[in-house]
């Protein structure tokens, strides 16, 4: 008798980013679901900081595209998810009880952790009953045009957004360090130790980018551009606006 645990496993190390899709809208039925098995995520203390708004107007998902730097998958997959911290339920019950509301950095971290934990759930669930998915960390380029169409109140807080359907491609899972690399003993290695795990990644990186066509030397060449200036000033000061503290 196969070992359930395989099963799981062997779906987990399957993942990859689906960027084309079929026509196939996603049923209720599956995406509530997937919801569910999302909803069994760990979350800090039962907070459940985290709520998923699907968009299924079309033309606020050809605005949504634009702001995402085109991304055509977004308006075109079976079904677009924003994932959100949520702490408008807090702030409801408090007010409720005529009980201040706090926020500060640590309100804001397990909000975003809980929604991350919560999408993760979500996806491997969705990639179970065979249907692929791709985040979408370009929902964070524009977040007061992202509100304009989303219309959030206070204390919702898009992390970014889920596109979910029926891959209409199969690319290859892309290669991750070496597991020794991660999984450490005691202590964070050497920097002598890290590079030479990263060296040894660069090599395995580069042939996966030439097996897609992608003229890319290796994964730290990436990393060096992609961390040379920083990106998306402007939102924690939209955090802030819509009720999050950085303190």
């Amino acid at each position: 008798m196969p070992d359930p645990s395989d099963t799981v496993l062997d779906c987990l190390r399957a993942h990859r980013s689906i960027r084309r899709f079929s026509t196939e809208p996603v049923p209720e039925e599956d995406l509530r679901r997937a919801v569910v098995a999302g909803q069994q995520a760990a979350t800090s203390s039962n907070i459940q900081a985290y709520c998923a708004i699907r968009i299924r107007e079309q033309g606020r998902l050809e605005r949504l595209v634009e702001l995402t730097g085109g991304q055509r998958k977004v308006a075109e997959c079976g079904a677009f998810l924003v994932i959100c911290g949520d702490t408008r339920r807090h702030r409801l019950v408090a007010g409720r009880a005529g009980r201040p509301h706090v926020s500060n950095l640590e309100a804001f971290m397990l909000a975003v952790i809980d929604a991350s934990l919560f999408a993760q759930n979500l996806v491997v669930a969705l990639e179970s009953m065979g249907y692929g998915t791709c985040y979408i960390g370009g929902l964070r380029n524009d977040l007061p045009a992202v509100h304009e169409v989303l219309d959030t109140p206070e204390g919702i807080w898009p992390v970014f957004g889920l596109c979910i359907g029926r891959p209409a491609q199969s690319p290859e899972s892309r290669p991750r360090l070496d597991t020794d690399a991660v999984l450490l003993e005691e202590s964070y290695p050497t920097d002598e130790s890290m590079l030479a795990f990263i060296d040894e990644y660069d090599d395995r990186m580069a042939a996966w980018y030439r097996r897609q066509g992608m003229d890319v030397p290796g994964w730290s060449a990436r990393i060096e551009g992609h961390f040379e200036e920083p990106h998306r000033t402007r939102n924690a000061g939209w955090y802030r606006a819509c009720g999050a503290d950085f303190e």
